[in-house]
């Protein structure tokens, strides 16, 4: 398999781990709304090439970036945002694990 599909299968299987053990009583929605953050990938459509499987895209797009991250962390404060919140922090660990492993 290759990094990108193994990237993107984690970034469906960890929300779902996530949801299951965090918010069991209603892990379906945790999981759909955590998927749903993947649309912070929007932010790709800025970049020129939109794609660059050897780019890390943490600190290089606008919703990728520290000030946004600590955002997303903040998030998880407040009851109301934290599952979006929570996504969006995988979103940016597995984001950083694929930096990682581009070395």
């Amino acid at each position: 398999m290759t990094r990108a599909i193994i990237h993107l299968i984690l970034h469906a299987l960890i929300p779902g781990l996530v949801a299951w053990l965090a918010f069991r009583p209603r892990w379906r929605r945790a999981w759909l709304i955590m998927i749903l953050t993947m649309a912070v990938d929007l932010d790709h459509l800025l970049a020129t090439p939109i794609y660059d499987p050897n780019r890390c895209g943490i600190g290089f797009h606008p919703l990728h970036s520290y000030i946004a991250i600590a955002g997303y962390a903040a998030m998880v404060a407040v009851p109301q945002l934290r599952i979006v919140g929570v996504g969006l922090l995988i979103h940016m660990a597995l984001d950083g694990l694929d930096c990682v492993w581009l070395g």
